[in-house]
């Protein structure tokens, strides 16, 4: 199980990576669009964990706006160990300001994330496949930069669990 503090993208930028999910199924590659049950939306998350606690994760967060109203630019494609595949997100100052004053007080208030996601180690990224097959991989990834550059503005977040059913709003 994966829970995470997800930041959700504009509705211009989602449709985008909407379309790219479905041509990407539409010709074989598994996308998010298709995990656990089409629950997932177009996002960057800032943090992740086997499980997080909804009710103390946006008592940390209480009174910042987590990155409302930021706007991001995906410029590039990777990725992960795995077959993961995802669009990378330019990591400005005001981003990984944003990162950095979330993990300082989600770590003020004990709420442990995995190593990755911390500042300094973490790779702003939405995630467009966890599992693209070894000899899909190049034409999943031209498809990928077909949509690039793209410009997001962040609408709102959310602590995230999809396999627990969990969606809780933060802000």
């Amino acid at each position: 199980m994966v829970a995470a503090i997800e930041l959700y993208l504009d509705v211009d930028a989602t449709r985008r990576i909407r379309t790219l999910w479905r041509s990407l199924e539409a010709e074989g590659v598994p996308t998010m669009a298709g995990l656990l049950g089409n629950r997932h939306r177009p996002h960057v998350s800032l943090a992740a964990a086997p499980r997080l606690d909804p009710e103390a994760v946006a008592a940390a967060l209480d009174g910042l706006e987590v990155g409302v109203g930021l706007t991001i630019s995906m410029d590039f494609s990777g990725q992960f160990v795995g077959r993961v595949l995802w669009l990378g997100v330019t990591p400005t100052a005001e981003l990984m300001a944003v990162h950095r004053a979330v993990h300082e007080r989600l770590a003020a208030a004990g709420v442990e994330v995995w190593e990755h996601y911390r500042p300094d180690r973490w790779v702003p990224h939405c995630t467009v496949s966890m599992r693209v097959p070894n000899a899909q991989m190049a034409h999943a990834v031209r498809r990928c930069i077909e949509v690039l550059p793209l410009k997001a503005v962040i609408t709102g977040a959310a602590v995230t669990d999809h396999a627990n059913d969990i969606n809780h709003r933060l802000g």
